[in-house]
This record gives C-alpha cells, structure tokens and sequence, in this order.
C-alpha cells in the first residue's frame, strides 16, 4: 500500500501548477538548469521543519532522504549551489508564495461572524557580524541593527494578512501607505503609527482604528460621556475631542478634521493612565479598551516564529539569503495553518508543527494500515483455541 509522506501532505496546500505560474510570471527559472525554484523552497521548507543549524547538517540531512525526494518533485542538493542560489536569486518568487497563502488561509480560517480586526505592527532581527555589516551596518539605530518585518495579521485567525521588509532605522509609519484597507474592518496599532494622516486615510475608506494618543497631542474637548458603573474600575473619562493643531510645521497639514475619542484607562501596574484614540464613536469604552489590549497578539506571533522557525540564525549572510529565509518561514506556517485545518486537528499549531516535524518523511497512512492490520492479526490469535 502506498501512500505519501508527512512533508508531501504538508506541500497540498501549495499545489505545483500554481507554484509553477508564479515562478514563470517572474521567468525565474529561464536559464536555470538543475537547481530551479521548486528544488529551492523544498530545500528551505526542509531546513524550517528539521531545524538545520547549517548547509553542512542541511545537505547530509536531506540527502539521506534521497528515496522520498522523487515524490516531492526535487533531487539531492549540493551546499555549494544552496548558498549560491540564496545569494543571487531574488525572493520575488518566495514574496508572491507567501501572498498568495496569505489570502488562501485567511479565506479557509476566517469565521463570517468574527469581526474583521487586524493588528498592525513590526519586529526587528538582528543581524551583527562578518558579511552581515556590509549592509546592515549604515541603517543602524541606536537600538538595533539589521533588518525589519513590518505585519498586518488577522487578530481572529492569526494569519498574516500582509508583509513588508525595511531596514532597522525606517520609522513604522512609513510603511504605512502600503497597508492594504478594507471598508469596515478595524485596525489596532500602537503609537509609533501616529500619523494624523495615516488615521485620515483609514478614515476615508470606512474603517475603523484604535490606537494611542502621543503625551503631547494637542485636543480640544467636544464632549464628555458618562462611564457605566461597571466600567468605573477601567475607564477613566470618556471623551469627544478635536485635533486643534492644524498646521503641524514643516509646511505640512492636518488633514484630519473629524472628531475623535480619548478614552483614558487605568493601568494599575503602572505610575500612570493611557490615552486610547479611535474614530469609533459608538462602541462602549470598555470594548474598546479591550480591542487595544488585544494587541498584544500580534507581539505573541512574533515570538512564536522567532522561537519555532529558524529566523535568528541564518543559511546565508546576504541581504538576499536573509529575505528568502524568513519568507520560507512565513510560507512554513501558512502551510502549517492550513495542514492542521485540513486534518483537523484540535491542538495548538506548535503541537502540529511537532508533529509534522517528528513525522516528516514517514508514510503516516501506510504505517497506520499495517498497524492496525497488525493489531486485528493479535485479536485473532488471542481468540484461537490452543493445541498443547
């Protein structure tokens, strides 16, 4: 009986003929001809699921599998030609896999009565060293040095939605034009996204966004709401106010006009208050206090991937090389997401990763038939008479 392994049930989610339009779109593989795309992001996903800490562990590891890799489309690998093709191939191929698995999860995973929120944030990964300062070394800030991921997630499925890369001394902000809106969805975010702007704009396209004030904002109070008895403990005040300063300097200017809330929350752990800003003039100020603290989870995300994918040490010091491998990262799990979707699977995603890890080239179905076979074969003997 023959059926597939763990890495090629793990692989359903990206089917080759679409693979294929996306790397001919691009014409990535015109003049190559043994190591093409397809070889390239099996050798990366590998190097996800095994936890490589090399090219010398990567291709010995995944050599040896050499019987399994005819039914996954690719052949044995050489380190040498890995590390050149993470140098000098681009990761336009990579980028446009992780889009398309973007939209094809968040369509499976979606709920049609969850609220469509998403958090908007980035995280920095440091990349010090020989090769590294190359190019690292003149974006530096004070803090860090290296590059950035800049994520919209989906607060309900924790999907990422949306994806860019900067260097470590772009402002948040900056990217923020990039961020693709839709009309009735809510957007959280903290304050290094305070751009009145940038709020104008959400506004504009009928969302909704929910986010801090900056200390020195200046506001001009319209209106002052009561506080439901049961919300006393958490909300401060509730306000209407109006931005007063329209011409912030730099022969810039205001284009937000419309009228704002401040909710002002306790925060009993620390010396003072936080001031919440949000165009929603209708939601109760504890929901919305609670849809900031919510935020938190696109915070949990980047931790999950930077503590279970192979992000912080790299097969390649090249900005290139870095690029593929975080995207190969976000492509893992995506297809993670859609693996333990598609079988059902009631536990968290690390117990799902575990598994497809622990079981990645093994015949799962195959062994689960012989087992059981071998189990009705005891049931049988143990029910025969014996002859002594």
């Amino acid at each position: 009986m023959f059926s597939i392994t763990t890495f090629h049930e793990l692989l359903k989610g990206l089917p080759r003929a679409t693979f294929d339009k996306l790397v001919n779109a691009h014409k990535g593989d015109k003049y190559v001809k043994r190591f093409g795309h397809w070889d390239h992001l099996i050798t990366m996903l590998y190097a996800q699921m095994s936890e490589a800490p090399g090219l010398r562990p990567l291709e010995a590891g995944f050599n040896s599998h050499v019987s399994h890799l005819y039914h996954l489309g690719t052949k044995p690998i050489k380190r040498s030609t890995l590390a050149e093709a993470n140098k000098n191939r681009s990761d336009a191929v990579f980028n446009d896999v992780a889009v398309m698995l973007m939209g094809q999860v968040s369509a499976k995973l979606r709920s049609d009565s969850a609220e469509l929120m998403y958090l908007l944030d980035s995280t920095s990964i440091t990349l010090k060293g020989r090769e590294f300062d190359q190019w690292t070394l003149a974006n530096r800030t004070r803090n860090t040095q290296g590059i950035k991921l800049h994520m919209l997630l989906d607060a309900h499925s924790q999907v990422p939605h949306w994806h860019r890369f900067s260097a470590a001394n772009v402002n948040d902000v900056e990217l923020a034009s990039d961020v693709p809106l839709r009309e009735g969805a809510l957007y959280v975010f903290d304050k290094g996204y305070c751009s009145y702007s940038w709020w104008h704009r959400i506004d504009k396209a009928g969302a909704r966004f929910v986010t801090r004030f900056k200390s020195n904002a200046s506001l001009a109070c319209l209106e002052q709401r009561a506080i439901p008895a049961d919300a006393a403990s958490v909300i401060l005040s509730d306000e209407i106010v109006q931005l007063k300063n329209r011409n912030p300097g730099g022969g810039r200017r205001n284009p937000y006009v419309a009228p704002l809330r401040r909710i002002t929350v306790a925060r009993p752990d620390k010396p003072t208050s936080m001031e919440i800003a949000t165009n929603d003039l209708t939601s109760p100020a504890l929901e919305i206090a609670q849809r900031y603290k919510d935020r938190w989870g696109i915070e949990l995300f980047f931790k999950w991937i930077k503590q279970h994918l192979k992000i912080k040490k790299f097969l390649g010091r090249s900005e290139n090389a870095v690029r593929i491998q975080i995207l190969t990262a976000l492509i893992s799990y995506l297809l993670l997401a859609l693996y333990k979707h598609r079988n059902a699977m009631t536990g968290s995603l690390w117990d799902c990763l575990a598994v497809v890890r622990a079981t990645l080239f093994q015949r799962v179905a195959t062994e689960n038939y012989y087992k059981k076979k071998r189990q009705r074969q005891l049931q049988i003997a143990a029910c025969q008479l014996s002859l002594i």
